[in-house]
């Protein structure tokens, strides 16, 4: 969602009280995102958003800023599905009840900053003609990231469990998925179902693309799948679609860059495109972080015989234990821009199947573990090693794009597992690397 927005122009309806709540996965930490809001002119909105990790709400009236809230704890977490909802109402006569900012459920009160409305302020928001932005802001500032289930109550503030509640098992904050308010003359739901930003509330406040391009993906507050994690240290690397794809800028040495979630045990599939000299595979995890200490934060994947990880490059090489078993392990050449390369991780055997556009290699077969190369660590994810070009990753998500390699999938592939979209068949037993898959 780098650079799409959705916009739509806004009715006469409530400027003092309403409520918005939306969830989003951050693929950014580092720059200043509109998460949403209300935006007339550069002197007059209302609008929350990320900056740096801090989570801020500014309202600028008439060229001066009138309402600040910004967060001392910075959010940081791109693997986890955030809930965040801002409840208004200026009528209020205690100030700090004027702003209500909830995350997960639970009221922020420590802000860096903290200026409240004053008493019966009216807001840029439900102001007739004013443009509402999801994912923008009047500058730019567009949202990298995800987000779903997006919806707006005019009229009313309400409490965040409207919109989510405590799970009585893990005692974690999931979404309702079906929440019950009044919406008034600017409330809408959209994002619930896919992509649609057809609203989709008894209202008819449809949204419009306003730049870019609105991927469809599997990733959701109820099921969190893997993606490359940019907050592993590496230098030159840019990340895009989700933390599905990286690009380094900086060629001659290779940047492991792992996922956000590892396993022990447990069959997960995922399939890769692969740009020259990238390499993809599987690499030992510790803690998040994965294995370096004989790398120097450099090398092939597998290069090393103390390097528990295995390693696929796009010319068909493959490393294991500091090895090049090609020969044993791969016979299918090399990987073009268009060609799928297959991974099998299959922990409950400790063993990796490697394979090319749906066919296995050497006679392997994952679904009943003939074949594959041994595996000697205790902890596994996806990885990639990258130099000087794109390596798009899909562990379930579904289709991610750039600007130079088509959708990953044209026409989707069989799961029994029901979880996550492939372009080839998921052997049996295997699933998605995703919350869901773990607890298979």
């Amino acid at each position: 969602m780098a650079s799409t927005y959705l916009t739509r122009t806004q009715v006469a309806g409530n400027r003092q009280i309403f409520t918005q709540s939306f969830w989003c996965k951050i693929a950014d930490t580092s720059s200043t995102q509109s998460l949403g809001g209300a935006f007339n002119d550069s002197n007059n909105y209302n609008y929350c958003y990320l900056d740096g990790g801090n989570l801020k709400l500014q309202w600028k009236q008439s060229g001066s800023v009138t309402a600040t809230l910004d967060t001392h704890r910075k959010f940081r977490d791109i693997n986890a599905w955030y809930h965040i909802v801002y409840a208004v109402d200026t009528t209020q006569s205690t100030s700090a009840d004027r702003i209500k900012l909830y995350v997960n459920g639970v009221q922020e009160t420590a802000f860096s900053t903290a200026t409240y409305p004053t008493l019966n302020r009216y807001t840029e928001v439900n102001d007739n003609g004013t443009t509402y932005n999801i994912g923008s802001a009047s500058s730019g500032q567009n949202f990298n990231g995800i987000m779903s289930h997006v919806h707006f109550c005019d009229g009313t503030a309400l409490a965040p469990t409207v919109f989510g509640s405590t799970d009585a098992t893990t005692g974690e904050w999931k979404i309702n998925t079906s929440p019950s308010f009044t919406l008034g003359a600017n409330g809408y739901t959209i994002l619930k179902d896919g992509n649609t930003i057809t609203d989709q509330s008894s209202n008819s406040n449809n949204f419009t693309l306003g730049g870019g391009t609105l991927t469809n993906t599997e990733d959701n507050p109820s099921n969190v799948f893997a993606t490359l994690n940019p907050l592993i240290p590496q230098t030159g690397a840019n990340f895009l679609n989700g933390n599905n794809n990286c690009h380094r800028t900086t060629s001659g040495t290779y940047r492991r860059i792992g996922c956000t979630i590892g396993a022990t045990s447990g069959k997960y599939y995922a399939e890769f495109l692969l740009g020259a000299s990238q390499w993809a595979g599987v690499c030992l995890t510790n803690g998040g972080d994965i294995e370096r200490t004989t790398l120097g934060n450099n090398g092939y994947m597998g290069e090393y015989a103390a390097d528990k990880s295995v390693g696929v490059r796009n010319d068909g090489i493959v490393y294991s234990s500091g090895a090049n078993v090609s020969s044993a392990q791969w016979n299918q050449g090399s990987l073009s821009t268009s060609d799928r390369l297959c991974l099998a991780l299959d922990l409950d055997n400790k063993k990796l199947f490697l394979g090319k556009n749906g066919t296995w290699n050497v006679s392997s077969n994952p679904a009943t573990n003939t074949g594959g190369i041994s595996l000697t660590g205790d902890s596994y994810t996806f990885c990639v090693a990258t130099s000087n070009a794109d390596c798009i990753m899909n562990a379930g998500n579904g289709n991610f794009a750039n600007g130079t390699t088509a959708n990953l999938i044209s026409s989707e592939g069989t799961n029994a597992s029901g979880i996550g979209k492939f372009e080839y068949d998921v052997p049996t037993g295997f699933t998605a690397l995703s919350t869901k898959g773990l607890n298979l």
